[in-house]
């Protein structure tokens, strides 16, 4: 599909909404249609972003579904929107902006990550998010709670039926010090269990200047968009990769990475020297 044949973004991240509120209720397309007294076809096209619903469509669906509360409030707004993108106020554990990362969570087919200079937080222990989230400064609560936010996040990479992801880590995440060298030890030891769907690459540090190092980000690729995806201290941003923009910097990174052979060799190597370390 051409950039210029897809629907714009706030329908498509109101179609993942819709179609992660279907999946939940455990709902067929045919059978919602039936219910709400409209063409399936027309459901698909609105789950997808390709035709964009009146709110009083969006509603029926969500009563249909037995969508309720602050989360009908929620997708409601995302109907209301426009714009090019969606910023949500708030760390991952504010409400709309953890629902709307759950959504693409759920809905993705396929999630790149790519993170310079810490483990992404798919990948995180809790000792490591929290030490990691204290250092930030943030607060003792907002850590507890964005600590448990990142662990269950990481329920998309498990189990039979687990999202692939690929993650792209700068070889400075390996060796920066995050809390204890024994929370490292363990990190740097989970990353290097195998796991189905995971696939890990390391990106040395002296491959030169290249366009990761613009930042951390994350991609997921749902049936509706590619949605790149931003954590900030306060908020989240979700974008439309429509022209390939980040998918190009994943190309770049593939091409610098070490071998998902090479990169589980040099973890594996940094994590017995931060064994090494004497801890009493």
């Amino acid at each position: 599909m051409n950039v210029e044949d897809k629907g714009p973004f706030r329908n498509r991240l109101l179609g993942i909404a819709l179609r992660a509120a279907r999946k939940h209720a455990r709902y067929g397309v045919r059978e919602l249609a039936r219910r709400i007294g409209t063409n399936p076809a027309l459901i698909s096209n609105w789950e997808l972003g390709q035709r964009t619903p009146k709110v009083t469509d969006v509603a029926g669906i969500l009563g249909a579904l037995g969508v309720v509360g602050e989360e009908k409030q929620r997708i409601l707004h995302l109907a209301r929107l426009t714009g090019p993108g969606l910023i949500v106020p708030g760390n991952q554990s504010h409400r709309d902006h953890l629902a709307a990362l759950r959504d693409c969570e759920a809905m993705a087919r396929s999630i790149r990550v790519w993170h310079p200079l810490q483990i992404p937080d798919l990948l995180q222990i809790p000792d490591y998010s929290m030490a990691a989230l204290f250092a930030q400064g943030f607060l003792a609560s907002d850590v507890r709670e964005l600590a448990t936010v990142r662990a269950e996040s990481g329920n998309v990479i498990l189990g039979f039926d687990a999202t692939p992801i690929t993650a792209f880590v700068g070889a400075a995440a390996l060796t920066n010090l995050v809390g204890t060298p024994e929370i490292m030890r363990r990190q740097l030891e989970i990353l290097v269990v195998a796991s189905t769907g995971i696939t890990l690459r390391v990106v040395p540090d002296d491959v030169g200047e290249h366009p990761g190092r613009s930042g951390p980000f994350t991609l997921y690729d749902t049936p509706a968009a590619t949605v790149a995806y931003f954590s900030h201290r306060n908020a989240g941003i979700f974008l439309p990769d429509d022209r390939n923009e980040y998918r190009d910097v994943i190309e770049r990174l593939d091409k610098n990475a070490k071998t998902p052979l090479e990169s589980v060799m040099i973890i594996e190597d940094i994590a017995s020297r931060f064994a090494a370390f004497d801890t009493t």
